[in-house]
């Protein structure tokens, strides 16, 4: 079998997921109820009506919660090499140096845009 053709069926599998999430999307909007009301509109408190004003957590949350998470994928991939650095050589040291040097420039970015300030 030709290289090329050893990805033909993940392509393919990637395209049906693609198509069925895409499908679900367009019927649910097409198909969907569209009877906006008030008590719909309203902000939800556990089946209470809201007392007092809304107060947001402010983005900073939010995005040290996604650097966790991307740090923490970052892991999940590092582990394969982990388990197979004896079998991969040079080339797949090489691999996860650039991954991890990647991901590092990434992190530098990150510490001089000051997202890891506390104000």
């Amino acid at each position: 079998m030709a290289p090329i053709a050893e990805y033909v069926s993940i392509l393919i599998y990637l395209g049906v997921a693609l198509f069925i999430g895409v499908a679900a999307l367009v019927v649910g909007a097409l198909l969907g109820p569209k009877k906006p009301g008030k008590a719909k509109l309203m902000p939800y408190e556990s089946g209470n009506d809201p007392a007092g004003e809304v107060k947001r957590f402010p983005v900073h949350f939010y995005v040290v919660a996604m650097l966790f998470i991307l740090f923490d994928v970052e892991v999940a991939f590092l582990w394969p090499y982990a388990v197979s650095a004896g079998t991969l050589g040079l080339y797949g040291f090489l691999g996860v140096a650039a991954f991890t040097l990647l991901l590092f420039v990434g992190f530098l970015y990150e510490w001089w845009k000051g997202v890891m300030r506390w104000h």
